[in-house]
């Protein structure tokens, strides 16, 4: 299973570095790390203090321009991550579609690039809730389109399902309406599966019991360390 948490606009440096001391005290086991797989998603600024004090996981970015270095004021490059042998990062999260208007277009000109310099994608597809409201066959409509220009073989993908009324809202999708979209998006790639929307504690062992789901992506609940932990271990339950 992979196990990612993505911190969104939350933490600084020092709340990151003693958010990997909670971890680090909470411990894994060594058939846990060689069994299952930890990504964090820090903010750039605490970006080198996740590098620094995590004691185990893959550390990525959030976001970053499809560019080596330039004239991008604001932005990331390729060559800044490369520097901090940062190879993960997150792509499409309906968040950086919604409020800051990254396009299809967009998306996959990012997909394309960071693919092409052999990074670990995790690339995130979901629909609204007026999309869902119109059934089963308006969402997979909706998902395979945002798979328009994604080549997934060109690179390591994990491919992460949020539905955008479940994203911060505490309000999971059922298990059933996991299952079914799961599995169409399953007909589409052999990539893991991850779910993310609200999951928390209280869930996850339901969610990661579903078939066709090979992990989750985790917001607001990966915030606090001892809840990040106790979500991974809900497997062992």
């Amino acid at each position: 299973m992979q196990f990612m948490a993505n911190f969104k606009c939350n933490h600084t440096a020092h709340s990151v570095q003693e958010y990997f001391t909670t971890l680090r005290t909470l411990g894994f086991s060594q058939e846990f790390l060689r069994e299952h797989e930890l990504v964090f998603f820090p903010s750039f600024l605490s970006l080198q203090a996740a590098k620094d004090f995590a004691p185990f996981g893959e550390i990525g970015v959030q976001n970053a321009y499809p560019a080596f270095n330039g004239a991008f004021t604001g932005e990331i490059g390729a060559q800044a991550l490369e520097s901090m042998r940062v190879r993960t990062i997150l792509i499409g999260h309906s968040e950086r579609r919604s409020l800051l208007g990254e396009s299809q277009e967009c998306v996959a000109e990012k997909f394309a690039f960071f693919a092409r310099l052999g990074f670990f994608i995790v690339y995130c597809v979901g629909e609204p809730l007026s999309v869902r409201q119109q059934g089963e066959k308006a969402v997979q409509n909706y998902l395979q389109a945002q798979f328009a220009g994604i080549d997934l073989e060109a690179t390591r993908v994990s491919v992460a399902y949020e539905p955008i009324w479940a994203i911060g809202t505490g309000r999971s999708a059922s298990v059933q309406e996991i299952a079914q979209t799961h599995a169409f998006l399953r007909t589409l790639t052999q990539s893991p599966l991850l779910y993310g929307g609200s999951v928390n504690a209280g869930n996850a062992r339901e969610i990661l019991s579903t078939p066709n789901v090979n992990g989750v992506l985790v917001g607001s609940a990966s915030l606090d360390a001892k809840s990040f932990h106790t979500i991974t271990q809900s497997v062992l339950l």
